[in-house]
């Protein structure tokens, strides 16, 4: 077992580790030009963001595809995990974290709402057991931290969560880091969520497809936000195959781009 990860902490970006929804792009036995594309850019896993903070990097999600993206990215160590919402693109890596407590020397802290720290409990029960485990690095060392829409410290950060829908019945959590938001998986910013996104240099924000969806923005409804909010810099993130990167961002205005994997944001 390394005692060192090969990179302990980057300071002062975003990385966006997947931009995809929650099948991925290419999608399985799909032929579509996206999906057959060898554009890297057209390459979309499932959603999820690092930050490094000042005290170490945060991780927002734990997608599917973790161990690959944070592999890909050359990061060998999350300090803390927040989570948005409790889907399954969204936590089913939690597994992946297990390393994690051999460089920490303590459990890694998960913050999130308490309707997710239930499908954890749930969806991971043997990381939650009180039965002993058969050998150090058998099972995730995990400490929740509940968060709700108060602002909250973390790494050396003040974070601020946003309340987001996603779909009629269905809320999830944005974030907010000094001048940087993230809102994946909403198809609606509550009125009174909308102050909370003033002034941003740059949104991160939902943008599923051409077509209405009953749970996520289209790409013409998250245009439509962006243009209210006028955030100096948006990337459309939660994309689908129907999607092409650069047919797309040819047509947006110029300061709207889809993003994609792998892409570095500075943080203000």
């Amino acid at each position: 077992m390394p005692k060192t990860p090969r990179t302990i902490h980057f300071r002062g970006d975003m990385i966006l580790l997947g931009t995809g929804t929650s099948v991925g792009v290419p999608s399985i036995g799909c032929d579509c030009d996206v999906c057959l594309s060898e554009n890297p850019k057209n390459k979309r896993t499932r959603c999820s963001i690092i930050l490094g903070l000042p005290e170490g990097n945060l991780l927002v999600d734990t997608s599917p595809d973790l161990r690959f993206q944070l592999l890909r990215e050359g990061i060998g160590i999350v300090h803390a995990v927040a989570y948005t919402h409790e889907h399954a693109d969204h936590i089913f890596g939690l597994d992946d974290l297990r390393l994690f407590q051999f460089y920490l020397d303590h459990p890694l802290p998960l913050h999130c709402a308490t309707a997710v720290e239930k499908r954890l409990r749930h969806s991971f029960d043997y990381a939650f057991s009180d039965r002993e485990q058969t050998h150090v690095g058998a099972i995730p060392q995990l400490v929740f931290r509940k968060i709700s829409t108060d602002p909250f410290d973390v790494l050396g950060a003040r974070v601020q969560p946003i309340r987001l829908l996603h779909g009629p019945r269905f809320e999830v959590l944005g974030f907010r880091i000094g001048n940087v938001a993230y809102c994946t998986d909403t198809n609606q910013i509550p009125e009174e969520s909308l102050p909370l996104l003033e002034g941003l240099d740059v949104l991160i924000l939902d943008a599923l497809r051409h077509r209405p969806h009953i749970t996520h923005f289209s790409l013409e409804e998250a245009v439509d936000i962006a243009t209210r909010l006028q955030p100096r810099q948006t990337f459309f993130t939660h994309i689908s195959h129907d999607l092409d990167h650069d047919a797309t961002n040819a047509s947006l205005p110029g300061n709207m781009q889809l993003a994609y994997d792998g892409q570095r944001i500075a943080l203000t």
